[in-house]
């Protein structure tokens, strides 16, 4: 589905929204990203993720008790997901007309009786919250956003599969974002290899690999370790 047909699919069958509007930094119903400066000179794949409103607007936990709202930190857009009719929200009424599979479990983690407010009661939540890079951060507040809303009938939403749904299924804002995702990694890795040689290759490999290894541990092997 392209990005106008998913959009064309909310404003039709769920609720009025406006249009997708990079140049004003509006995503409905959207997951945003923008690389992670300096650490994402080395990691391409370390980002800095929001998850917006109905309106457009941009929430981000970008510190300690903070969660902005069209503020972006560490610059604007360069990629967003749409969600679509292919990933519904559950918003039950009450305990009894949960529409996805979880029920009780969905109503003891907390639902929400619209997209806005599933955002504003996780918003509340992490300005209680102390931010950590490695433990608390922005993926956390937006993996708890989808499983308020119960995103895609899934409560299991983590650090892991919300940065591989916008990556590997987001669409790109231009060109020039495209540009600014990977030419910063490139120039620091042809330096590398031009001044140290295979031994930096070596060592981004490993710190790479150490970064993956940090997140992919905590979130899978070691219960409740990156849990804010």
């Amino acid at each position: 589905m392209s990005t106008n047909d998913e959009a064309e699919f909310l404003q039709g069958e769920l609720w009025p929204l406006v249009d997708v509007d990079p140049k004003k930094a509006r995503f409905p119903c959207c997951l945003v990203w923008t690389p992670l400066p300096v650490v994402a000179w080395l990691a391409p794949f370390i980002g800095h993720f929001g998850i917006c409103q109905e309106d457009g607007s941009i929430l981000d936990f970008s510190g300690s008790n903070l969660v902005s709202i069209d503020d972006f930190a560490f610059g604007s857009v360069i990629r967003f997901f749409i969600s679509s009719h292919l990933l519904k929200c559950c918003f039950p009424p009450n305990l009894s007309a949960h529409s996805c599979k979880h029920g009780y479990k969905h109503h003891e983690y907390g639902t929400a009786l619209s997209w806005d407010d599933a955002l504003h009661t996780c918003k509340h939540e992490y300005e209680t919250k102390t931010y950590n890079l490695f433990t608390c951060n922005c993926h956390s507040f937006v993996a708890n956003c989808l499983n308020r809303l119960c995103y895609g009938g899934s409560m299991r939403w983590n650090m892991i599969n919300v940065a591989i749904l916008v990556l590997c299924q987001g669409h790109w804002v231009d060109t020039i974002s495209v540009l600014r995702s990977f030419l910063p990694f490139v120039v620091v890795l042809c330096l590398g290899v031009y001044m140290v040689g295979w031994p930096f290759v070596v060592a981004w490999f490993l710190f790479a690999s150490l970064l993956v290894t940090w997140f992919v541990v905590g979130t899978y092997f070691v219960k409740d370790f990156l849990k804010c």
